[in-house]
């Protein structure tokens, strides 16, 4: 049994005599019953996903996850394939806007390189190196990987994910970061959400009209070429993904494993999320998603998920940052949970609370 087989079969389902438990808590404390709104909701689904009744996230961990796509030379995106490493260097430097949110909301970042078109120094400090490949084959022509490639980068996200748990990380957030990847997330989407990729194709990294229609009609190429069903997550993965994606796929799913919440960051991070929930039903209960992109396909596909995102501040830069503000709220309201004093240990009387 692999790695891949061995994760799916320790997910399992949430325990709802837990959620009852909480949710008696959260009605004892000094506020009116549901007051705080949405975060009180996501108190209760940290809770449940941790399997306590007090859960704690104070370490906070967040994966940028990188890979290169030869689907680039399509002309897909406004910036070159050099642009992925450039970025990696700029991550480890502490210069990119997840850099900072994670220093304003003390998340640990952690770099992977699955799949990026650059040889990096070995032990280059703040490199998690885990690379498969060189970057994607053009999907246009060929599958973009090979199945048993595409399980080695599910299985690295297992690892990566699995390790830092184990270090203590209580909260995990997802994002990534590789030159054309808004068309590999669309594609897959595609074919998963049963969605037209005319409705789901947005800008990505900022194309004009003619560019965008150029990205449509690759995708449709490859969608014929391809012939996929929604029935096979893995094959739509292998066929038109990247290595990144399939990364984060594998942290979705060791977290769901090992009981961890997983934050979700935007269009690419929902595509390999919607992967891992494809392979495990109970993994969605497990995931929370931390806002939606202004990318065009965004909030169709969430819909078709049936998610609902916690933020929309027409972000689309990925590298996890809207992940990053998703988890600072995930810390409030587990500490809403954790800290707030129920009516009878302030002596409050409940309905006279002058609220």
């Amino acid at each position: 049994m692999n790695l891949l087989d061995a994760t799916l079969r320790e997910i399992q389902p949430l325990d709802m005599s837990l959620v009852v438990r909480v949710q008696r808590r959260l009605n004892s404390l000094t506020k009116p019953h549901g007051s705080l709104g949405r975060l009180e909701v996501l108190a209760l689904r940290c809770a449940s996903i941790s399997g306590s009744e007090r859960p704690r996230v104070d370490n906070k961990v967040l994966f940028v996850c990188c890979g290169d796509h030869g689907v680039c030379t399509e002309g897909v995106s406004a910036y070159p394939r050099e642009v992925t490493a450039q970025m990696v260097y700029n991550f480890l430097r502490g210069g990119a806007a997840i850099s900072v949110l994670a220093r304003q909301f003390g998340i640990n970042v952690q770099v992977v390189d699955l799949g990026v078109d650059h040889e990096f120094a070995i032990d280059l400090p703040g490199l998690v190196s885990r690379k498969v490949a060189r970057g994607t084959a053009n999907f246009v022509r060929a599958a973009a990987m090979s199945s048993s490639q595409a399980v080695q980068a599910i299985e690295v996200g297992i690892a990566v994910a699995s390790d830092a748990i184990r270090e203590g990380a209580q909260l995990i957030g997802v994002g990534e970061m590789g030159i054309g990847n808004t068309t590999s997330a669309t594609a897959m989407l595609s074919v998963l959400s049963g969605i037209d990729p005319e409705t789901l194709t947005g800008q990505g990294t900022g194309i004009d009209a003619k560019g965008r229609k150029r990205k449509v009609a690759v995708i449709k190429r490859a969608l014929a070429y391809h012939k996929l069903s929604s029935s096979d997550p893995l094959r739509v993965l292998t066929a038109v993904g990247g290595y990144e994606i399939a990364g984060i796929v594998g942290m979705c799913l060791a977290g769901a494993a090992l009981q961890v919440p997983v934050v979700i960051d935007g269009f690419i991070a929902t595509a390999a999320a919607w992967v891992a929930c494809a392979l495990h039903p109970a993994v969605k209960d497990r995931l929370i998603f931390a806002h939606l992109s202004a990318e065009q396909g965004h909030h169709h596909v969430l819909a078709a998920l049936e998610v609902e995102p916690l933020l929309n501040l027409y972000m689309r830069l990925g590298e996890g940052t809207g992940a990053a503000l998703g988890m600072s709220l995930v810390d409030s309201a587990v500490r809403i949970l954790n800290e707030m004093a129920t009516f009878d240990e302030a002596g409050v009387a409940k309905g006279e609370c002058g609220k």
